[in-house]
């Protein structure tokens, strides 16, 4: 809820602090002090547009503040942060600066934002109802939201159960279509896999195969250079024509040190390795050796393991850099190659699917339908009762529930086919359905007798327009939402008995919610937990208003003000106490 509220600069109000709490606050004040606009201050708040004519004369710019109490606010609180604006203790700051020259800032939580942001953040917080605001309750999608308010938990559960299978279907309706819309292209697809892998498998190489093959056809292409080799080298390690070798070498060496190992242990253990390296050159000659013996020429494996390896490297330029990675993707597109030759049976299985789910969905949706047009008899009967107490005896609401007809032929979207979205069968007719049910929920009103009931823009002016608000903001009472009411002067045109219920009434609202009421009314006001005063000051040349919250006496004498026009009237003094004392009983 809404805990203060600073302006500055704005209108007649040069600089004030309105603070607020739960339950109702009255503002009241002579006309032109600058009651709306705290009204203004609000809308300000809420992302409304900026007028630079608002701003105080004399003054670069206006601002406003609010402070809100965001403890029990989950999803304000998301928003703010996601916003980039930090919350404090458990409060938001909001604030909006409009320059003289109309340019305007908003924040939120300290950061700056679009006032569209700002518009986003702090719209669920107020529902502003007064003669020249546009109504929260006018847009068809709040009427219906409100109406599943006051159907309470049987309209909230099949509406969840009917959500739930709204998703289903959406998910197997956008599956089927991509399914179907890309049957071609998947046979196509499916063509190329198959031929691809039928070509892998003419060739059915092994893992590694291509690195052995290179291998093997260096070998063989170069046989004659590496025996030649292979045999110099066996030479230079053991010769078979006396010719000096490195094994011979090492023998002389070895016979050197053995001579003299008694003299010395260091020229023992020499002796020891020259031993071991003329085992091992005999070793490593005898393998050389062997090696040159196995080395041959062959043209016709020469010419096999060329023609292999073509065969391999034709692969590799398609379906990967190595044979490995060509049996990776071949593996990758077996699989695939089963999914798209299965088309037709996964069509056939999501077309069952989705009849059923629409079966199920057109069930839910009248169970949903019925249970509103229940719920919509009974708001219509608590808002026309609401409205005969608020001066508005022959004023009848209703609130239609109705359902859209899709033509039978030749309506673009009346195919039950594979498109998303096709209407629904019910009860032999083609219905239109959204994510909320097949309903449309319009309130519709006969402000007086023998009138037809028309939509609300249309069926009231703006006083009986905001009576109707407050009718069904009573009647909706504890089922909402939004934690702050705002009501501008919605006892227009009403007086005596009537002001007295609008009253009631608004304390009534007041006991769920924190409702704040621009009124000129003392039969309003007297309802009131908190009274601030709008006071004007004049130099002669510039007007100044202020914001003070009465106390008691202070408040006996706005009242009496407000009902004889004068401060010390001892009749009105009397009947101010008397209206006080009526107010405390009817909210006992």
């Amino acid at each position: 809820m809404l805990e203060e509220i600073r302006i500055r600069s704005l209108g007649v109000i040069e600089s004030s602090t309105l603070e607020l709490g739960p339950g109702l606050t009255v503002i009241t004040g002579e006309t032109g002090a600058g009651k709306t606009m705290v009204v203004t201050a609000l809308g300000l708040l809420l992302g409304g547009r900026a007028d630079s004519g608002a701003v105080r004369r004399g003054s670069s710019s206006a601002r406003v503040e609010g402070v809100v109490d965001a403890r029990r606010l989950d999803a304000f609180t998301d928003e703010v942060l996601e916003s980039g604006g930090e919350v404090e203790e458990g409060r938001v700051v909001l604030a909006r600066n409009i320059s003289a020259e109309g340019r305007s800032r908003a924040w939120v939580g300290g950061a700056g934002v679009p006032a569209s942001r700002l518009a986003a953040v702090a719209e669920p917080l107020v529902a502003v109802h007064g003669q020249s605001d546009q109504h929260r309750l006018l847009r068809p999608a709040a009427q219906r939201e409100a109406l599943d308010r006051f159907g309470g938990e049987r309209v909230a559960d099949l509406l969840s159960r009917y959500q739930e299978v709204h998703a289903r279907l959406g998910d197997v309706e956008k599956r089927l279509h991509e399914v179907v819309s890309s049957a071609r292209e998947r046979a196509r697809e499916a063509d190329q896999l198959r031929f691809a892998l039928q070509e892998i498998e003419a060739v059915s190489p092994e893992p590694g195969e291509d690195a052995a093959l290179a291998a093997e056809e260096s070998r063989l292409g170069f046989a004659d250079t590496l025996r030649t080799a292979a045999e110099g080298a066996r030479e230079a390690l053991s010769s078979d024509r006396d010719a000096p070798d490195a094994l011979g070498a090492a023998s002389t060496a070895r016979t050197a040190l053995d001579g003299v190992r008694e003299h010395d242990p260091e020229a023992a253990q020499l002796a020891d390795r020259l031993a071991e390296l003329t085992y091992l050159l005999s070793d490593l000659a005898a393998d050389v050796a062997s090696y040159a013996s196995r080395l041959e020429s062959d043209p016709l494996r020469l010419a096999a393991v060329s023609e292999r390896r073509a065969a391999l490297v034709a692969l590799t330029r398609k379906y990967g850099e190595t044979i490995d990675e060509v049996l990776a993707w071949s593996g990758g597109a077996a699989l695939r190659l089963v999914d798209l030759e299965d088309t037709d049976d996964t069509i056939s299985s999501l077309r069952g699917e989705r009849a059923a789910l629409r079966d199920r969905l057109a069930t839910l949706g009248v169970e949903l339908s019925t249970a509103r047009q229940e719920a919509a008899v009974r708001l219509g009967r608590e808002v026309t009762e609401e409205l005969t107490l608020l001066a508005m005896p022959h004023a009848r609401l209703e609130v239609a529930v109705s359902q859209q007809e899709a033509a039978a032929t030749g309506d673009p979207d009346g195919s039950a086919g594979d498109e998303p979205g096709a209407p629904l069968e019910v009860d032999g007719r083609r219905v239109r359905f959204t994510a909320t049910g097949l309903d449309d929920v319009e309130l519709l009103l006969a402000a007086n007798a023998g009138m037809d009931p028309r939509p609300l823009d249309k069926g009231a002016s703006g006083g009986e327009l905001s009576r109707v608000m407050l009718a069904v903001e009573v009647a909706l009472a504890g089922t909402t939402q939004v934690p702050t009411f705002v009501f501008d002067e919605v006892d227009a045109g009403v007086g005596g008995k009537a002001a007295i219920e609008i009253g009631r009434r608004l304390a009534r609202l007041a006991r769920d919610s924190q409702v704040l009421v621009v009124t000129h009314l003392p039969q309003v006001a007297a309802f009131a937990d908190r009274h601030i005063v709008v006071a004007k000051a004049s130099d002669g040349s510039v007007t100044t208003s202020g914001l003070t919250s009465l106390g008691a006496e202070e408040r006996e004498r706005e009242l009496s003000r407000m009902l004889a026009g004068l401060d010390d009237s001892d009749t009105a003094l009397a009947h101010a106490r008397e209206l006080l004392e009526t107010a405390r009983s009817a909210t006992r």
